[in-house]
């Protein structure tokens, strides 16, 4: 009898929910070096252009606004390490929020009291909000409208199911 409450209690809890969520990036890794690779070579191509003419430092110029662009991508894709991780069982909703540096933050809440606040039908962005006992969270900052309705809907359908487990499921 204590080897089987045990193993039970050791075994890992099952989850109800179990998201990764990233922002959004519409260029991939390829498409950006062929961009980058584009601009290039037009900007060297007027760049010499203009050395030929005698206009030198506007080489110098085209060669910045490609690097300067090479860098706001760049920024871009780092920010894009960021991402949130939700995760509901049976005792806790548990957030990481992780940063592009690496850092990571973390949220529990007693999935029992937690409500999931988020207006479907507004016109406007709306926060997606995890509140309990006082305390509020807003979550997926980074997702669409679209995105963050269909995650409130899983969120509230995974808590009615951790709230009443041996109800059948829909």
């Amino acid at each position: 009898m204590e080897i089987a409450e045990t193993l039970e209690a050791a075994a890992p809890r099952r989850p109800y929910l179990d998201v990764t969520l990233t922002p959004h990036r519409s260029l991939p890794p390829a498409g950006f070096y062929l961009l980058i690779g584009m601009v290039g070579g037009v900007s060297l191509t007027m760049g010499i252009m203009f050395l030929i003419v005698g206009a030198w430092p506007v080489f110098g110029f085209l060669g910045l606004d490609v690097a300067l662009l090479y860098f706001a991508f760049r920024m871009n894709y780092r920010a894009a390490l960021a991402r949130e991780t939700v995760r509901l069982d049976e005792t806790e909703l548990a957030v990481q929020r992780f940063s592009p540096a690496g850092h990571v933050r973390r949220w529990s809440f007693q999935p029992y009291w937690l409500k999931v606040l988020h207006e479907a039908a507004s016109e406007y962005p709306v926060p997606l909000v995890l509140a309990s006992h006082g305390r509020r969270l807003e979550i997926a900052s980074f997702l669409s409208q679209p995105e963050k309705t269909e995650l409130a809907e899983a969120l509230r359908e995974a808590l009615a199911r951790s709230r009443a487990p041996d109800l059948p499921t829909s």
